[in-house]
């Protein structure tokens, strides 16, 4: 069976060209081979037509077109000065086509930001879009909203976490990418390519007496996953006229990518989170779920990790983790008219028999497969029911979904109230979490694409055998997936996925042969780069849906957060009631409209004028369903039989149907990721190939000095990282206090009492159910007062030396050092004077006993080592080439000289 790879997109980088009648878009891939050419009609003031030109021009053949282009348009024949082809913008991809009440836009991406590469496959952040109207102002019809309805439409900041690639499917996990390369392709499904036609290949073939046999690989291209693309009805238009290399779907959430640096061997950590596009927006204008499952504030969060010593997808090692945040899936709501810093929460509508949470486990077990872990973090005890109320009706939903299940496939539900444990004096908070991480981890398992090492079962662990998940013949698969959840799924649910997160790290790296127990500590420079990826990545997803950072990190659950910390909570308290208060309306308005949600017409009354956007996104109260699912059989055909494994990932008939096969040689651009990745065809730097930029463990966390562990699994103290500060004194006369921040003794400067009145998720009647805890940091004073000053900077130098060093350059040599010192200058004094003739005199210079394998070995004279016969025929092969004699080609090279000339030429 032939091997499988990914398809790159052919369409990288993108010239817009502009006539009066026509817009022409040329569309090339990064090696400007091969180009496309869309024409878009701009004499249609409402309607958008638009002309795929099949053919794939070379630059040669796209030259002369746009040649002919450019004098066809003129006004007059023979006129230079006014070209009828002008280049209007550059791009690197479409976003979309949208239009409002006037004609169609043209989306375009124009600047782009390398942010990730994972097995030399690149992901991108969009740094900058242009909009183009596209009907010509000869035809265009205005209309007096339609300015409104664009300033609206660009208040989505395509700038701000929007992320593509060309040839890795974003909208899948690793797990699913990786496994669908691996799976069989149907013979009859194969789509025969590549680009020019059959009798031009076959008229010219100047190996065709060779008899040299063409590797055949499959080029796989999946259709993405719509709830987690936020472009796909922009370009539902155009996908089923233009060629697919066009089609380019965008992600919304987080990409972020570091170096792990062990021992020198490089390790990628990334984490990249998903924001589900289906019920989309603000905080409190969507909570809970919609008629069809989906649910409010939905993010798929996952971290890959993997040896970047080795590129490929098939020889490289890769391992992922996959965990999902969102909102309780009921229907329930929060009213913000009455401007208060936490509105009651009220259930909008009776589910008695869970038919809305049906829907939504239903899209999690085809997806994930099973089993479903909720851990629910809202409040059990509260003096005035708050979120009690949603506990209250999510545990009865999932009892009776259980009931219909088969127990080895049920939803395990974990209910665990968070905010009390931590104003409680007697428990730790992420003690518990990591015992509940632990226990899920060990249940779902993680997804590798290597067998186990040998060292696994020369040294087993007792936690490695209880693992979970599924075992293939190339690794592990994850099976089943935790969801978190809070009220808002912010800061509570952040710290909790970062736990569970750091446990699944500690199974990966074990996997992957890098630690020897599966199992990571705090204050290690490793877990240090996690949480802070973790941190960037909640204050991200905190931005886009509550319009603040986060307010409780895991430094705060920690108890070691400075007092500067409690400062900042209260402005991000006010910012995030600011936001929610009086612009997230006009964010919502501009995400419905984005996602085409609502589509402007002259019928429909305008976006603004809404008293409600519910009936948007509850498609049910506008019409009737006419099939009504089961109470009882509330899954989705087919699934159960699968379980538990994901329905999403077996290679049936339906999921294979979702897949685009492309039958090329090995050595085509499509499928070529060396090429696509290194670029050899240009000259290019290491900044632009590798992303220096990203932190390293060892640069910005291992500490500078001599003779500490470099390890990033050993404990650290908190001065002694990369990222410590340095305290100087104010004065002279002032006393400068350095608390000593541990993870065991040191808890957080502001009350407990104080954490939960700043939080987002904690009830104001429960501050005075526990006290606060004393502080216990220890103040050390040093003195700089006039009389010891001098003393104190003598004691600080010697003491820094002798760390740096190894001992203390301040004081004096001792007197065998300097014996030593006098005979190697004495040594050096008489090497100079010998000659090359004379070797017996360095002898009784000093008696030295020679150390060198060399038979001869002095400054002047080395024997030469001695050059096998492989590498003189080598040697010999460079210079007789270079006097123009080749030598006869092997079997080897003609076979690859062949694919070369045919890929370049042909």
């Amino acid at each position: 069976m032939p091997l499988s790879a990914a398809v790159i997109s052919g369409v990288q980088k993108l010239v817009l060209y502009e006539t009066r009648a026509r817009y022409f878009l040329v569309g090339s891939n990064h090696a400007q081979t091969k180009h496309r050419v869309l024409k878009i009609d701009r004499t249609e003031p409402k309607d958008l037509a638009i002309i795929d030109d099949k053919h794939v021009y070379n630059q040669q053949e796209l030259r002369e077109l746009l040649g002919r282009l450019d004098l066809g348009n003129r006004t007059k024949m023979g006129q230079k000065g006014s070209s009828g082809l002008s280049r209007a913008v550059s791009a690197y991809g479409i976003v979309g086509f949208v239009r409002f009440l006037e004609g169609y836009y043209l989306v375009l991406i124009t600047k782009r930001r390398k942010m990730a590469d994972i097995g030399g496959h690149s992901i991108y952040k969009i740094e900058d879009t242009n909009m183009i109207y596209i009907p010509n102002d000869s035809v265009r019809v205005t209309h007096p909203d339609e300015a409104r309805y664009v300033r609206i439409f660009q208040n989505v900041d395509l700038s701000s976490n929007f992320y593509f690639s060309y040839s890795y499917d974003l909208s899948h996990s690793l797990q699913y990418n990786l496994t669908l390369l691996h799976s069989p392709c149907d013979p009859g499904t194969v789509e025969e390519v590549h680009t020019r036609s059959s009798r031009q290949q076959d008229s010219f073939d100047i190996f065709e007496d060779e008899g040299l046999p063409t590797q055949v690989f499959h080029g796989l291209q999946s259709e993405p996953y719509a709830k987690y693309v936020w472009n796909g009805k922009l370009l539902e238009r155009v996908k089923d006229t233009v060629h697919p290399d066009w089609l380019m779907y965008i992600i919304h959430g987080f990409c972020g990518q570091s170096k792990l640096l062990i021992y020198g061997r490089p390790v990628h950590v990334t984490l990249i989170a998903r924001r589900s596009s289906k019920f989309a927006g603000t905080r409190f204008l969507k909570r809970g779920a919609n008629c069809e499952g989906d649910v409010a504030n939905e993010v798929e969060t996952e971290q890959i990790i993997h040896d970047a010593s080795v590129m490929s997808f098939t020889a490289g090692s890769y391992s992922s983790y996959v965990q999902v945040r969102g909102s309780v899936p009921l229907y329930w709501s929060q009213d913000i008219s009455t401007m208060m810093p936490k509105p009651p929460i009220r259930l909008d509508q009776a589910d008695p028999y869970a038919h809305v949470a049906a829907l939504h486990f239903d899209q999690m077990l085809q997806r994930f497969g099973s089993p479903i872990i909720i851990l629910n973090l809202v409040k059990k005890r509260e003096k005035r029911k708050h979120e009690k109320i949603l506990s209250e009706e999510l545990f009865p939903a999932v009892i009776n979904l259980n009931q219909f299940l088969p127990p080895e496939h049920c939803i395990d539900y974990i209910a665990w109230d968070m905010a009390r444990y931590t104003k409680s004096k007697l428990y730790n908070v992420l003690d518990r979490l990591s015992m509940i991480a632990e226990n899920v981890v060990k249940r779902t398992g993680f997804f590798i694409n290597r067998s186990d090492f040998f060292c696994h079962t020369l040294r087993p662990d007792e936690r490695w055998g209880d693992l979970g998940g599924s075992l293939t013949s190339s690794g592990r698969v994850q099976t089943g997936v935790l969801r978190t959840n809070c009220v808002d799924c912010l800061d509570r649910t952040n710290t909790a996925q970062f736990m569970v997160g750091k446990c699944a790290l500690a199974y990966q790296l074990y996997a992957l042969g890098m630690i020897d127990k599966p199992k990571l500590q705090f204050d290690t420079d490793c877990v240090r780069l996690f949480e802070e990826l973790y941190e960037d990545h909640g204050d991200t997803l905190s931005l886009q849906y509550g319009g603040s950072q986060l307010v409780h990190r895991v430094k705060t659950y920690r108890k070691i957060a400075p007092w500067t910390q409690h400062s900042k909570d209260i402005m991000q308290t006010l910012s995030r009631y600011y936001s929610n208060a009086f612009s997230d309306a006009d964010r919502q308005d501009a995400i419905n409209l984005f996602l085409q949600v609502y589509q402007p017409s002259e019928s429909k009354p305008h976006l603004w004028e809404l008293p409600t956007d519910f009936y948007l996104h509850q498609r049910n109260s506008m019409a009737l369903t006419h099939d009504r699912r089961s109470y009882t059989y509330w899954w989705s055909e087919g699934i159960l039989s699968y379980l538990p494994l994901p329905y999403d990932e077996v290679p049936c008939e339906e999921n294979m149907k979702k897949v685009g096969v492309r039958r090329v040689n090995r050595y085509d651009e499509s499928i070529d990721t060396y090429t696509e990745f290194f670029k050899p065809y240009e000259l290019t730097s290491f900044d632009d190939t590798f992303c220096i930029a990203m932190t390293n463990s060892a640069r910005e966390l291992m500490p500078k000095t001599v003779g500490v562990d470099p390890s990033p699994f050993t404990v650290r103290k908190p001065e002694e990282t990369g990222k410590s500060a340095v305290i100087g004194a104010k004065s002279s006369k002032e006393e400068t206090v350095v608390q000593r921040k541990t993870a065991a003794s040191a808890p957080p400067p502001p009350s407990e009492e104080q954490i939960s009145s700043s939080s987002e998720d904690d009830s104001e009647d429960d501050r005075d159910d526990d006290g606060s805890v004393s502080q216990r940091s220890t103040p050390v004073k040093l003195l700089t007062e006039s009389g010891e000053s001098v003393r104190t900077q003598e004691d600080f130098l010697q003491q820094s030396m002798r760390e740096t060093y190894g001992l203390n350059l301040a004081a004096l040599p001792a007197e065998e050092d300097m014996l030593i010192y006098e005979r190697f200058a004495y040594l050096g004094q008489n090497q100079h004077k010998l000659e090359r003739t004379e070797p017996s005199v360095l002898e009784n210079a000093i008696n030295v006993v020679p150390v060198s394998c060399f038979t001869t070995d002095s400054i002047y004279e080395v024997s030469s080592p001695q050059v096998d016969r492989d590498n003189r025929e080598v040697f010999e092969g460079h210079v007789l080439t270079g006097l123009g004699q080749v030598r006869s080609l092997c079997r080897e090279d003609i076979l690859m000289y062949r694919e070369y000339i045919k890929n370049r030429y042909m």
